[in-house]
């Protein structure tokens, strides 16, 4: 286990590089002076401009600029902010947010998703199938906006059970809102996903060897059929959860959640490298980070699995 760890680990290092790198590319090349574009409509000195770009090492080459903001990021500077802030600084400020969202969004996904994939599975043909399919396809098919401001509409305006937006130094609890809003499209994958499996499931061998053998419907369903159906559920959570972090953009921006979304569109959007990068970067780190442990959870999942050499 120690050994596929370290393994996994440095088959991390090139992944970040890579990324970190594609990423500053691509900021590089977008068109457009940003230092200009910095001051707006304003036309400053050309010594101002130089001064500017000289404090953001925007002056050199591109590999240099590459190189001198990867020796930062190993020393655990990310930089300084078109704005003056410490990349770092803000960071810390949004990061925790979003990573709340995404956590009550996977929780929201997860439990419900799996409860109503499971009981649509086990009912298959039904009603409460053929509802929970209906309903699932419904939410696919919804642009996320459309479903945000519906439930701004519904739950905030009309029954006044949520604040319509979140702003600076909110309680998590306002957070519930636009995480279940955030969820609704994955929510509905999750169910058919869960669905499909537990079908899969329900027909193998073993567990018509559990029922031959006595064992009740109450216990085959949660540690024969669940558990062998939920490995390719938690792959797709676990890719999930990096793609919530990274696409709250919209979701952040409606309910005006101060999360990294919101941040990283405006860092684009100005075309600070910096700060796009170390947000990227830092996204990777949970992505694989997350990917390692739901590996490490598919041994308990399926005792089957064991990580040899």
């Amino acid at each position: 286990m120690a050994g596929y760890i370290l393994r996994r680990l440095l088959q991390a290092i090139p992944v970040l590089l890579g990324t970190t790198f594609l990423i500053y590319f691509m900021v590089f090349a977008m068109p457009g002076d940003p230092v200009v574009a910095l001051f707006g409509d304003k036309t400053p000195a050309p010594q101002v401009l130089e001064a500017v770009r000289e404090r953001y090492n925007l002056d050199k080459p591109f590999i240099v600029q590459y190189l001198l903001f990867l020796g930062g990021i190993f020393r655990g500077d990310f930089g300084i902010s078109f704005s003056g802030e410490p990349v770092s600084d803000i960071l810390a400020r949004t990061f925790p947010v979003t990573l709340q969202l995404a956590a009550i969004s996977t929780v929201f996904l997860a439990v419900g998703g799996i409860l109503v994939g499971l009981i649509s599975g086990l009912r298959k043909g039904g009603i409460f199938d053929a509802s929970a399919l209906v309903v699932s396809l419904i939410l696919i098919s919804l642009p996320i906006f459309v479903v945000a401001f519906t439930a701004q509409y519904i739950f905030g305006v009309q029954l006044g059970w949520f604040r319509t937006t979140v702003g600076a130094g909110a309680p998590i609890q306002d957070l519930i809102l636009p995480a279940m809003v955030l969820a609704t499209g994955s929510f509905a994958q999750i169910v058919r996903l869960t669905r499909a499996s537990v079908i899969e499931t329900d027909g193998q061998d073993f567990v018509r060897t559990a029922a031959s053998k006595g064992l009740s419907r109450r216990r085959i369903v949660p540690v024969h059929i669940l558990r062998n159906s939920l490995i390719p559920v938690v792959t797709y959570i676990a890719v999930d959860f990096g793609v919530l972090m990274v696409g709250a953009t919209v979701t952040e921006g409606i309910f005006n959640v101060p999360g990294v979304g919101r941040t990283l569109y405006q860092a684009i959007i100005r075309g600070e490298g910096p700060t796009v990068v170390s947000f990227v970067t830092v996204m990777v780190l949970i992505y694989l980070i997350v990917n390692l442990l739901v590996d490490l959870l598919y041994a308990v999942l399926d005792p089957r699995i064991r990580y040899v050499k």
